[in-house]
């Protein structure tokens, strides 16, 4: 699972309060295939320069991508320009303030609670195991430790000795109501984004103070 980050989330659901521009998000989103501009401006009955300004925006702020098709059954010498056609990136746009993954933890839970039932294992072992396994894949394309925890929303912050308190808990709300099952969830979580990234799983520690995540990145070799 891939999301944009944060500030470009809030861009792009600005962006959608535009009428027009969310009425062609939402043609590009339910089409088939890419469409072009003559096609949305039809479908409309918007002004193709309206349409043009619209998707652009769109493109500029990370919800539509843009592709160059010749047109069907037309190809080689003679066939004429390739058209200009847009298709949708962002399929959902949510945003909160601040900075939740609620989403995130849904499919953890989900993914745990089918490979449990099918298999007959005790669920928090495997939503342990499932949580570990998704933050060293998702870890593995990121910059390091710290560009992934950046990206994820825990907002790391150096505690001066080399280390990082996480202010913000992506999984806030769920995590009051059941703290022993989420905090278990987001520490294997972050265990497995330190392996992902190349650091000791043992850099990540339990955190009690108020406010924060249930859990800290200590300095390395500590």
């Amino acid at each position: 699972m891939t999301r944009l980050p944060w500030a470009r989330r809030v861009v792009a659901l600005s962006s959608l309060g535009d009428e027009k521009r969310r009425q062609l998000y939402e043609l590009v989103l339910a089409a088939p295939a890419a469409l072009s501009r003559d096609e949305a401006a039809d479908a409309t009955d918007l002004p193709r320069s309206t349409v043009s300004f619209h998707l652009d925006r769109l493109v500029a702020d990370g919800l539509l991508a843009v592709e160059f098709h010749k047109p069907a059954g037309k190809s080689g010498p003679g066939s004429g320009r390739p058209s200009k056609v847009y298709r949708a990136i962002a399929r959902e746009v949510g945003v909160s303030v601040p900075d939740r993954n609620y989403d995130l933890a849904g499919e953890l839970m989900a993914a745990a609670i089918d490979e449990a039932a099918a298999n007959n294992q005790p669920v928090r072992d495997v939503l342990l195991a499932t949580a570990y396994a998704k933050g060293k894949s998702l870890a593995a394309d990121s910059q390091g430790l710290e560009d992934f925890l950046v990206a994820f929303g825990y907002r790391p912050n150096p505690d001066g000795s080399g280390g990082f308190t996480l202010p913000n808990c992506p999984f806030h709300r769920l995590s009051e109501g059941h703290p022993g099952v989420v905090c278990a969830m987001n520490g294997a979580f972050l265990s497995g984004a330190a392996a992902g990234s190349g650091e000791p799983e043992e850099r990540v520690a339990a955190n009690n103070s108020p406010g924060q995540c249930c859990a800290r990145i200590t300095p390395r070799g500590a």
